[in-house]
């Protein structure tokens, strides 16, 4: 066990759906010093989803959940969430929508990173969205998780320039690098 200054690092979940970029960033990130959470569980609603490798890599527990019945599939969530003694979750390209009751067990400790300049574009095709409508900036926002899509109290946002050369793809790899240095921010200005 690392030492930590006085306290222990908060035990955190992180859901995915996908390729797990930035889970995998947030692996890192808890790994290091300053963090003041651990990843001890992934979940995930898609049994091919790519960031499962993770799991395997750092030897954290992980969990595939089938959401054809939401009610039951969040009930062993929050059982196991419950065993595991995880405080704290991050959503990281989840693409399945929690139900009010889920969110209010957690209330406050779930956070959600987005692909836009929140409250511009909540929902998907963000990129598209922006650059159909000529913004001139994009970005990414994390957010508190609410009842609400993407209209949780915004913790941190990152702006970035769109340019005429950018297409929804272009946009998409840049906004991301910036994801993964502004969920690591976000997490310790929550904790400090």
């Amino acid at each position: 066990m690392e030492k930590l200054t006085g306290h222990k690092k908060i035990k955190t979940a992180v859901f995915i759906s996908g390729t797990g970029s930035n889970l995998i960033n947030i692996i890192k990130f808890s790994k290091t010093k300053r963090s003041p959470i651990s990843i001890n569980l992934i979940f995930s609603n898609m049994s091919k989803a790519k960031g499962l490798r993770y799991a395997n890599q750092f030897k954290i527990k992980k969990k595939i959940f089938n959401f054809k019945n939401i009610e039951i599939a969040e009930m062993k969530m929050l059982t196991l969430l419950e065993k595991q003694k995880i405080k704290f979750i991050c959503l990281a390209g989840f693409m399945r929508i929690l139900s009010k009751r889920f969110i209010k067990k957690f209330d406050g400790k779930i956070i959600n990173i987005h692909p836009s300049l929140l409250p511009k574009y909540k929902g998907l095709n963000t990129h598209d969205r922006a650059i159909k409508n000529k913004d001139k900036f994009a970005g990414c926002t994390v957010h508190y998780v609410t009842e609400k899509l993407d209209s949780g109290k915004i913790i941190l946002q990152k702006k970035i320039k769109i340019t005429a050369k950018d297409n929804s793809v272009s946009l998409a790899k840049k906004v991301l690098k910036h994801e993964h240095k502004l969920y690591p921010a976000a997490i310790k200005k929550i904790f400090n």
